[in-house]
């Protein structure tokens, strides 16, 4: 691989860990009015830092941009929106944990959890959202999936690298996309805010593009 086409996939993917950054922190956190300004008010959803072919993203940024002049996207509305689909006084609309989905009892929930925990200890990470936030919360799962592709463009040894590229794709398909699109699903169905809209589809369209990305066989980037 050349430096130059090495320095270009990294970054294309610093580009996706400030989405995905971005992404989780709205997903984990109440909508404050700075992360409304920021990211709305100044527009700065209409140029996102990567393109992509893939229809997901081309749908996410389309949701995004629509969302910054859509009267909908309003503080009052957006807060709104993440109550009722991610805490919910009883039954949250689209729930962002992954033991909402592959479990269906509380014993599987607890292993679900324990389960995504292990792969952090594997890496010797633990989350300072620790006793707060379950393990299995989806912008937990961002956060280590961005420290994982941080740990990946430090590498300079090949062998390294492509074990590095092997370990994120693990950890997308045993704990990301096996749920996500069923969880953007009901993003889709139950939002009332092209703002959150757009948020969903961003989550799935990046995983799949760092998927595809982190596969060894791939040469070049598009």
């Amino acid at each position: 691989m050349t430096e130059k086409i090495n320095n270009k996939q990294n970054n294309i993917l610093k580009g996706y860990n400030m989405l995905l950054y971005f992404a989780g922190t709205m997903i984990m956190f109440d909508p404050s009015k700075e992360c409304i300004f920021d990211f709305w008010s100044k527009g700065i959803l209409k140029n996102l830092p990567v393109s992509s072919s893939n229809p997901m993203f081309l749908k996410a940024s389309s949701q995004l941009h629509e969302s910054v002049s859509d009267l909908t996207s309003n503080i009052e509305m957006m807060k709104a929106d993440y109550l009722s689909l991610f805490t919910g006084n009883i039954n949250p609309l689209a729930p962002p944990y992954e033991s909402a989905y592959k479990s269906r009892n509380h014993l599987k929930i607890v292993k679900q959890a324990t389960v995504v925990n292990e792969f952090y200890k594997s890496y010797g990470w633990e989350s300072k959202f620790k006793d707060k936030v379950a393990e299995d919360h989806l912008g937990v799962e961002l956060l280590f999936l961005t420290l994982m592709i941080e740990k990946y463009l430090e590498l300079d040894d090949e062998v390294c690298s492509r074990e590095m590229r092997n370990e994120i794709r693990r950890f997308i398909d045993e704990h990301l996309i096996s749920w996500i699109p069923e969880w953007n699903g009901k993003i889709q169905e139950h939002a009332n805010t092209l703002s959150y809209k757009g948020i969903g589809t961003l989550i799935l369209a990046c995983i799949e593009d760092i998927y595809s990305i982190m596969d060894q066989t791939n040469k070049n980037f598009n």
